[in-house]
């Protein structure tokens, strides 16, 4: 133990310091023992009636195996990257620490996925069961569902990077690079399969069931009503838990890149405190989160739990700022409990409190653009009154003002960051906007819970309905599933702002980095990366561009997707058995679609985000790549949220005129909202969340790739090899992407003959 974290015994670490990394450590362990004592609670709840078992296992049997299948999808290019990484570090122990710990990180992001959402697929059907004699029971067990998620989040991501932290001590920032690109990689692939898959069951289900067969949306004779079930699960349980992780490492990593840079070891001890900190308060505020059966008030119980833990975290940072940030880089252990002024530097703290305050102002943004009660859905719902054309055009109108709004906080969250610092060194401000990134995320374990309970209270609210619940279970979980699609649509918010804060950290990182490698400072690369040079503005402008490539490609992969569903569905309701309700639908094999055209769809959007960085950079150099990346994240940004806020608003205005308002269900306004509901569902549950590691994937490979670019500026053959490989691979995708599946031409071949004979 003492030779492997041999670095804890530099002197330039004081007693304190490292019992505190001690701490943090075990502060990591304790939420994950948390996240086990909370899943053994939920799995002794009981599981209802027979038939709600059967159903719950399809769900389940469907998630495992669509998710196993796409883990096997991606091993073999996680191992070609494992080993590709190696060459990225020029020392021996810190290329084998790098590949390392992206194979970690990788798994860490991965199992939170898988196992969260396994939990998720049980927690369903407690819900459903406890929905039969109590609202406050059941909004416990769905509601410490999504707490195990992320609690495991919060304990995995602190433990692996205060590990190789302990490890590595200064160079722990060039190996957490591995750990923070493993996990963002595996939350790409998780959000754009998942997203693929539970888009495509979802609008296949509605257009059928809804739309032509007038039928309700969990009606066990609709055969998209499992794979629908299915895709909440590995979109939104495994996907999002996988995209909040690798945001939670990407901020931990470019806070140590800046912290160092700017404050030596304390500039990363400090954020590490700051996260174990988040993690008690996440605890705390999760396990109150409960209501009474008179009050039944979800929403309020759970933003209850967020406040007590962000007034929780408040007061932990200013006590760690107040006594650690005081202190001489040497010491003892007496040093931490003495009183005194002398050499006091609170401004991490105000940076820190300022990303908490971010992360509030933009739960309010979420919740006013996407709530049902709230104007812009109000706005839209009138729209469906007049037809389809209108509630999309609508719809576009809320989603366009919403990133606005978002875009303006979140400078505003920069310029408070850059006001701390101001005058100072440009190194110490970035670390500022850093530590607001990790701030805004230090309510991680919540922001999860929020997430999670949506899809489980969805699961809930479909058990019951094709189990024949009575109607005050039906209404317990109707109630449930109205709050979740708020908290979902909260949490994206956050998901999306932590992406552009992370991106914006790792963008001066990148700076920090060329710095390092051609002997400059920091000045001297910003000066030199002003749009008013043509390499950076070309730069800036491909950057800008991809992400609407790359939401092309992953919106047109739910529209092929979501054609066999369409296609599939109907065929089975032609079977009058089906239609009668005396012979079960064959649902596997609208998973098994769902599967297949996801994990086709899969590979070539994940290509697309590691390949343009190492084109850019070793084709243009390293100031078009700095162009580049700012062109991702603001272009990236404003589509994400444009893109979840109006598929939020056009959702609730769906939900709004299904609870009775307009002509409710049947009506002409239902149905020009189903239009706007299934138009929004791709870009908000596909392409929308789908940017955020987008944009922090193309930020960490171009850190990664940053030697090879700074050293092989005059180029060389090996260089030229690697960009026409590059290009060409890209090439090979984008064409793919256009192309029809072999089903769907089948299909279309099959339709076309129908409409070429000539009617009687």
């Amino acid at each position: 133990m003492d030779h492997i974290f041999q670095v804890m015994r530099d002197p330039a670490f004081t007693i304190g310091e490292r019992w505190a990394l001690w701490g943090v450590l075990l502060t990591a362990v304790f939420g994950l023992l948390y996240a086990v004592f909370l899943a053994r609670q939920v799995l002794r709840y009981d599981q209802g009636t027979e038939a709600m078992k059967r159903i719950s296992d399809a769900i389940r049997v469907g998630s495992n195996a669509y998710l196993s299948q796409q883990l096997r999808t991606l091993v073999l290019l996680i191992l070609i990257l494992t080993g590709l990484l190696y060459f990225t570090a020029g020392e021996q122990s810190i290329a084998i620490g790098r590949a390392c710990a992206f194979l970690m990180g990788s798994i860490f992001s991965a199992s939170v996925g898988f196992i969260g959402m396994n939990l998720a697929v049980q927690g369903n059907v407690r819900v459903a069961a406890a929905s039969r004699t109590s609202f406050a029971e059941a909004l416990k067990i769905a509601y410490r569902t999504g707490t195990v998620t992320g609690m495991l989040t919060d304990g995995l991501g602190l433990l692996g990077g205060t590990l190789i932290f302990m490890i590595y001590g200064e160079h722990a920032y060039e190996v957490l690079l591995g750990f923070g690109f493993g996990g963002t990689l595996i939350a790409l692939f998780m959000r754009v399969g998942g997203g693929i898959f539970t888009k495509a069951a979802d609008v296949g289900a509605d257009l059928v069931g809804k739309l032509e067969k007038d039928i309700p949306e969990d009606d066990p004779r609709n055969a998209a009503t499992i794979a629908d079930n299915v895709g909440d699960n590995v979109g939104d349980c495994a996907g999002m838990a996988a995209d909040i992780f690798e945001s939670y490492e990407v901020t931990i990593v470019s806070a140590m890149i800046l912290g160092w840079a700017s404050f030596g070891h304390k500039g990363v001890i400090f954020p590490l405190l700051v996260r174990a900190v988040g993690v008690i308060s996440s605890i705390i505020g999760t396990y109150l989160v409960k209501t009474t059966e008179e009050a039944r008030a979800a929403m309020k119980a759970i933003h209850l739990g967020f406040m007590v833990s962000a007034l929780v975290s408040i007061v932990g940072f200013c006590l760690i700022g107040f006594y650690y940030l005081r202190f001489p880089e040497q010491g003892t252990l007496a040093s931490w409990i003495t009183l005194g002024v002398e050499g006091l530097d609170m401004r991490p703290v105000w940076t820190t409190l300022i990303g908490i305050a971010l992360a509030m102002t933009i739960n309010y943004l979420t919740d006013y653009f996407t709530a049902p009660e709230k104007p812009p859905v109000q706005f839209v719902a009138r729209a469906t009154q007049t037809g389809h054309a209108t509630t999309i055009i609508n719809g576009f109108a809320v989603g366009l003002e919403s990133s606005v709004w978002a875009i303006l906080v979140i400078a505003a969250a920069i310029f408070g960051s850059y006001l701390v610092y101001q005058g100072t060194n440009p190194t110490y401000i970035a670390y500022g906007v850093a530590m607001c990134g990790i701030g805004m995320l230090t309510l991680t374990g919540n922001n999860i819970s929020m997430d999670v309970f949506g899809p489980v209270a969805d699961n809930a609210n479909g058990i019951g309905e094709m189990a024949h619940l009575d109607k005050k279970a039906r209404q317990t979980l109707a109630d449930l599933d109205a709050v979740g699609n708020t908290t979902k649509a909260i949490t994206k918010g956050i998901a999306i702002g932590s992406a552009v804060i992370a991106a914006v950290s790792l963008f001066n990182a990148f700076i920090t980095d060329i710095a390092k490698f051609t002997g400059t400072t920091y000045e001297a690369v910003a000066a030199q990366l002003s749009i008013a040079e043509p390499m950076v503005f070309i730069g800036f402008l491909i950057g800008g561009a991809i992400p609407f490539l790359f939401s092309s490609m992953t919106i047109r992969a739910v529209g092929r997707a979501a054609f066999l569903i369409v296609q599939e569905v109907r065929a089975q309701f032609k079977d009058k058995a089906i239609w009668e309700g005396t012979k079960k639908p064959d649902y596997a094999r609208v998973v098994a679609i769902c599967t297949a055209e996801a994990q086709r769809e899969l590979i070539g959007p994940g290509l697309l985000a590691v390949l343009t960085p190492v084109i850019v950079g070793m084709m243009l150099h390293k100031e078009a790549l700095g162009g580049f990346l700012a062109g991702i994240i603001l272009s990236g940004q404003l589509l994400a949220v444009f893109m979840s806020n109006a598929g939020g608003a056009w959702d609730n205005a769906k939900k709004f005129i299904e609870d009775g308002h307009y002509g409710g269900k049947g009506s002409d306004a239902h149905k020009a909202a189903i239009t706007g509901d299934t138009l929004g569902d791709p870009l908000k549950d596909t392409a929308g969340p789908a940017l955020n590691p987008l944009i922090k994937v193309m930020n960490l490979v171009s850190l990664l790739i940053l030697p090879f670019v700074v050293r092989y500026e005059a180029g060389n053959l090996f260089i030229w090899f690697i960009v026409v490989a590059s290009v060409a691979t890209l090439s090979v995708v984008i064409y793919r992407s256009k192309q029809e599946s072999p089903e769907i031409l089948k299909w279309q071949a099959a339709i076309d003959k129908a409409w070429a004979t000539p009617k009687p």
